[in-house]
């Protein structure tokens, strides 16, 4: 899989663009505030349907005009895909793959998979638990399209059983239907902390590896799934009772706070190095390389689950890496489609056999 050609038109701060990328390594150079990032976050976009930077689809729009486009060419399986998105103001954007529209943003999942590496994943080391739920949420819905599907579910019931219970604190009435979003809760919720469960076991033994490899064998990388409740069994029939008993258990404790306590909307990953939290004990640095270990692992998970490597996009992280750790990342990867910025000139001289194309960047124009 790999992207061939990005066409970009009042796309932030490009007007009109097309370029041809390498299938191997791609690098676009210059200074900040250029449009470096705005490339990778279009390739992501067509992935998922969305930006990872941002939540709102009219800040894509260049702020003169009032619609944007944004096309790339996959070849994926042996076989070219045309993935486009049309942006307008006030309007809901419109996805179409080869010509045909989407009615939903969800058939665009597994079209482009891709994994992304940025200064912004340091979060995922030190922020709460919110950014991690992000992450597995975001992986395990590239490989596992009823994921996505489950958790828009388990979301839409969670609001339900919020508003039963913020209105059950005026009359006890209300909760004469509780039992039923109890049951839809814990019955979707407990497919999701399988999923969740099942990734986190995979991802854990892969990112284990790769730091190994990364810190010289220095440290030993953990990642530990950490569910609001203490799970018994993971088995589907008896987890959900579990999960339905604790809902009933707490059912006092949630109309007074007037929200669900305990779900999968309340888990964490504890990311461990040498026994000791990363969060919390971890230099800027080993929090930096567990992040990445994180992300590269992903990678591979995925080739693993779908039989084909993700694009993987570099956001100006290469710079903030040593000389071995940077060898080892561009040459463990060198096979696939990478695409990389950056403020400074990157040196790939000592890795041997590597295809690469280097574009120069400055004020939405892409030099050659």
């Amino acid at each position: 899989m790999y992207v061939k050609s990005i066409r970009l038109i009042n796309f932030r701060n490009y007007d009109n663009l097309k370029i041809e990328l390498n299938k191997k390594i791609n690098i676009f150079l210059g200074d900040n505030a250029q449009g470096k990032t705005n490339l990778l976050e279009s390739i992501y976009i067509c992935s998922s349907g969305k930006s990872y930077r941002s939540s709102k689809d009219k800040e894509i729009i260049n702020i003169k005009k009032d619609k944007a486009y944004v096309g790339i060419e996959v070849e994926k399986d042996n076989f070219n895909k045309y993935i486009e998105i049309k942006f307008e103001k006030d309007k809901p954007k419109r996805i179409r793959i080869n010509k045909i529209e989407l009615d939903r943003v969800s058939e665009l999942i597994g079209n482009l998979n891709v994994v992304i590496f940025s200064p912004e994943d340091l979060k995922l080391v030190k922020e709460g638990p919110l950014e991690r739920r992000t992450f597995l949420d975001t992986e395990i819905s590239q490989i596992k399209p009823k994921y996505k599907y489950n958790l828009n579910k388990y979301n839409k019931i969670l609001i339900q059983r919020n508003k039963l219970l913020k209105s059950s604190q005026f009359d006890n009435n209300n909760l004469k239907t509780i039992d039923i979003w109890n049951e839809q809760l814990s019955n979707i919720g407990s497919e999701i902390i399988i999923s969740r469960t099942n990734f986190l076991r995979t991802l854990s033994k892969i990112s284990k590896e790769i730091h190994k490899k990364l810190t010289g064998s220095n440290e030993e990388l953990e990642v530990r799934y950490v569910p609001s409740f203490n799970i018994k069994d993971i088995n589907k029939d008896k987890l959900k009772e579990q999960f339905k008993e604790i809902l009933n258990k707490n059912i006092e404790k949630d109309i007074e706070k007037g929200t669900t306590e305990y779900g999968p909307h309340r888990d964490d990953i504890d990311i461990i190095i040498n026994n000791m939290p990363c969060r919390i004990y971890g230099s800027q640095g080993q929090q930096r390389t567990a992040a990445l270990s994180l992300k590269l692992a992903e990678v591979e998970l995925i080739n693993m689950e779908v039989g084909e490597y993700p694009v993987l996009l570099l956001d100006d992280v290469l710079s903030e890496l040593d000389i071995n750790r940077r060898k080892y990342l561009l040459s463990t990867f060198k096979d696939i489609q990478t695409i990389i910025t950056s403020t400074d000139d990157i040196d790939l001289d000592d890795i041997e056999d590597i295809s690469k194309s280097t574009f120069y960047i400055k004020q939405g124009n892409v030099l050659y």
